[in-house]
């Protein structure tokens, strides 16, 4: 079994953007997404993700936190095509920025659509107690809030968030 353990968050400023050390546009859906893992009708949720000419699967457990269970299966990019096109309640795309601090890398998804404003910086690490660099450029910890996962970023887009959900993650007042 693979777990992950990834950490999120905000990001206070664009410094992230001078050290990328590359960016790749993502697509992704969910053939089992947030309503069912709300109604509790699933235990988790189930991912297409194309990036280029490259395709997955990925089922990641129904857990809120920094520690999940995850497996991912590259596949062929015309069923993953198919799968997003006809399958998914949705498709979210963003790029995602690869930036190295220290030694540890960074992933700053900067989200479009109807997610667009949106920008978070993940860090995944070996264990929940790992240290990790803080570079300035990184805002408030939001691995927690169930708001901020993609699968959740579908069915309720940044866009249609209230000021109260905003402030309670430290964003401000809504763009």
């Amino acid at each position: 079994m693979g777990i992950e353990i990834e950490r999120k968050f905000l990001l206070a400023g664009d410094g992230w953007r001078e050290a990328a050390m590359r960016s790749e546009r993502i697509a992704q859906g969910y053939l089992v997404g947030a309503q069912a893992l709300r109604d509790g009708t699933a235990l988790s949720s189930v991912r297409v993700r194309r990036t280029g000419e490259r395709a997955w699967l990925n089922i990641k457990s129904a857990q809120l936190g920094i520690e999940r269970a995850e497996f991912e299966y590259p596949m062929p990019l015309a069923d993953a095509e198919q799968m997003l096109a006809t399958l998914c309640d949705g498709v979210l795309e963003k790029i995602r920025h690869y930036v190295t601090v220290e030694g540890v890398l960074f992933e700053v998804d900067e989200f479009f659509g109807d997610n667009a404003g949106l920008v978070v910086a993940e860090v995944e690490l070996p264990a929940p107690d790992a240290p990790f660099p803080r570079p300035s450029w990184l805002g408030r910890e939001v691995s927690h809030l169930a708001r901020y996962y993609n699968v959740n970023l579908i069915d309720h887009p940044y866009r249609q968030w209230t000021r109260e959900e905003r402030e309670a993650a430290g964003e401000g007042s809504p763009c």
